[in-house]
C-alpha cells in the first residue's frame, strides 16, 4: 500500500465529518454574506476608486473590420486609387506574409460615407443603424497594435499578451470585482458567424480562459445550438431534489478533500457544481424571449430568434447584464476579407449593424447604458492598399493592418458623439493621440473603478497584470 492510500485508510469517520463541517460552515457563511450584500465575491479594497461602469459588453469582431470602409473616412485617398502608397507613408513596415514585399496600391473606401448626429460623425453608408447612435458612441481612430496575425492579435486584446496562457479581461474582472449575479456566471461568452458561413476565424477557448487564475474565473460559453450550456440538464430519472441531495453529499466529500490538500481547484469544483444547479432554473427563463415586447424584438432585426445569430446574442447580452452578470463577450467571425471584400463586407455589416445599434438603444431606454460599457471592435484593421488584382474586382481584398484602426465605445463613463485620435491621410499609421492595446485595457479597468497597476496576481514568482508593464488611461474620452 502506498503512503497516500495508507493515510486515507487511517482517517476515521468522526475525523472525516469533523473536518467537513468546518469547511461547509465557511462556505455557507461566504454564501450568506454575498447574498446579504456584505461581500461581492471580489477582492478586498476594490474598486480602487468610484466606478463609472458596473459591467461590460464586448462586441468583438473576429477577423478585423476594415477601418477604411467603416469609420475612418479618407476622401483624399481617391486621388491615389490604383497608385502606390508613398514609401514615406508605409515605411516598409511589416505586414502578413500574404502582402509582405508586394506593391501597395491604394484602395479607397468601397462604400460612400455620410455625416450623422449633432456631432457630424462620418460613418459608412453600409452601417445605417450604427449611424443612428452617432451621438452615443466614441470612435477611437488611433488604435494600434503589434500583432499582424489573428490569433495573437485577438489574444493581445483580450489577455494583454500575444501568446496564450494569460487570464482574459473577463476573468480579471470576475477575480477583482466578483459578481452581482447569484444564479448565473460572472463572465459569459457567446460566438456567432455570418449567415453564409463563407469566412470566419476559429474561436479558441483561451480567448475567454482564466490563465493562471483559478479556473472558476474563466468564461462560461453559451452555445449557438441545442442546449445553451452543455451538461446542464439532469440525466433521465434524476429529479431536482435527487440532484440537490447528490450535490450536498459531493460538497461534503470535496470540502474534506480541500481541508486535506488545500487545492483551490477543489473549491472551484464545488462552486461550479452549485452554479450549474442554479443555472438549471435560471437559463430556461433567461432564454425565453416571449416576455420581450415585440418592438424590442423587431429592433434587433429578423435574426433575433435564431439561436447562435449575432442578433440573438446581443439580446441575450442585455438580458444577462440585467441579471447581474459582470462581463459578456460576444465574438462574431467573418471579417477576414482577403479575397472577398466586395461581397463579404456587406454581409458582415448586415449581420452586425442593426443588432449592435439596437443593443445600445435598448440599454439606454432601460437606464442601463450609463453604467454599462459597450465596446465594438476587432483585433486590428485592414490595409488601405489592395490585396489582389485591380482588374479582378470580384476578388479584391485587404490584408491585416495593426498600425491604425478604429473601435467604438459607448456608455459606462465614455463621452458620446466624439472621435478621438487620427490616422494619416491614407489611414495607414496612427499619428495623433495614439492609443495602444494596453492603453485601451487600462481605460476599461479604470472605468470599472480599477487601477490597472494594482490589480495583480502572483504567478511563478512574479506579479502579473492585464496591462503587463504598460498602459495609460485615455482620460480625454471619459466623462
Amino acid at each position: 500500500m502506498n503512503p497516500f492510500e495508507h493515510h486515507q485508510r487511517d482517517i476515521t469517520r468522526r475525523e472525516f465529518f469533523s473536518r467537513s463541517a468546518a469547511g461547509i460552515g465557511t462556505a455557507a457563511l461566504a454564501s450568506l454574506l454575498t447574498k446579504s450584500g456584505h461581500a461581492a465575491g471580489g477582492l478586498a479594497g476594490l474598486p480602487h476608486h468610484p466606478a463609472k461602469a458596473k459591467r461590460v459588453i464586448y462586441l468583438f469582431m473576429n477577423g478585423a473590420p476594415p477601418h477604411v470602409d467603416t469609420f475612418d473616412y479618407k476622401p483624399q485617398m481617391e486621388a491615389y486609387r490604383g497608385k502606390p502608397i508613398p514609401d514615406s507613408i508605409h515605411q516598409g513596415q511589416r505586414t502578413s506574409t500574404m502582402t509582405q514585399g508586394k506593391e501597395k496600391l491604394c484602395l479607397p473606401a468601397l462604400p460612400t460615407f455620410s455625416q450623422h448626429g449633432k456631432s457630424g460623425t462620418w460613418i459608412s453608408d453600409f452601417l445605417p443603424h450604427t449611424a443612428t447612435i452617432a451621438d452615443d458612441i466614441c470612435l477611437v481612430k488611433s488604435m494600434h497594435s503589434s500583432a499582424v496575425n489573428h490569433s495573437p492579435g485577438i489574444c493581445f486584446f483580450l489577455t494583454g499578451a500575444e501568446i496564450p496562457g494569460r487570464p482574459s479581461l473577463g476573468s480579471w474582472l470576475s477575480y477583482g470585482l466578483g459578481s452581482d449575479a447569484e444564479e448565473l456566471p460572472a463572465f459569459c461568452v457567446m460566438t456567432s458567424r455570418d449567415k453564409e458561413a463563407s469566412c470566419g476565424q476559429i474561436f479558441y477557448d483561451y480567448y475567454w480562459g482564466s490563465g493562471f487564475l483559478p479556473s472558476k474565473y474563466q468564461g462560461v460559453k453559451f452555445r449557438g445550438s441545442g442546449e445553451p450550456v452543455l451538461y446542464l440538464s439532469n440525466p433521465d430519472g434524476v429529479s431536482r431534489p435527487v440532484r440537490r441531495e447528490l450535490l450536498d453529499d459531493l460538497a461534503v466529500l470535496n470540502e474534506a478533500h480541500h481541508q486535506e490538500f488545500g487545492d483551490p481547484e477543489i473549491l472551484t469544483r464545488i462552486a461550479q457544481y452549485e452554479m450549474a444547479y442554479k443555472m438549471q432554473a435560471s437559463v430556461p427563463e433567461l432564454t425565453d424571449f416571449t416576455t420581450e415586447p415585440q418592438h424590442i424584438l423587431d429592433s434587433y432585426g429578423p435574426d433575433v430568434h435564431r439561436q447562435g445569430s449575432f442578433a440573438y446574442n446581443c439580446l441575450m447580452a442585455r438580458r444577462l447584464i440585467e441579471r447581474g452578470v459582470r462581463y459578456v463577450q460576444l465574438m462574431h467571425a467573418g471579417w477576414d476579407h482577403h479575397r472577398n471584400l466586395t461581397t463579404q463586407f456587406a454581409i458582415q455589416c448586415k449581420d452586425t449593424d442593426q443588432p449592435s445599434a439596437a443593443l445600445v438603444k435598448d440599454l439606454q431606454q432601460r437606464g442601463l447604458l450609463d453604467d454599462t460599457l459597450v465596446i465594438w471592435g476587432g483585433e486590428f484593421g485592414r490595409t488601405p492598399f489592395l490585396q489582389g488584382n485591380f482588374a479582378d474586382t470580384k476578388n479584391w481584398g485587404r490584408d491585416h493592418h495593426p498600425y491604425a484602426f478604429t473601435i467604438w465605445m459607448a456608455g459606462g463613463g465614455v463621452k458620446g458623439g466624439m472621435s478621438y485620435g487620427e490616422s494619416d491621410d491614407f489611414a495607414y499609421n496612427a499619428v495623433k493621440d495614439k492609443v495602444h492595446v494596453h492603453d485601451f485595457q487600462a481605460t476599461v479597468l479604470h472605468l470599472l473603478g480599477i487601477d490597472h497597476e494594482r490589480l495583480t496576481f502572483k504567478f511563478q514568482g512574479r506579479q502579473f497584470r492585464l496591462t503587463d508593464v504598460h498602459g495609460n488611461v485615455v482620460t480625454p474620452i471619459l466623462t
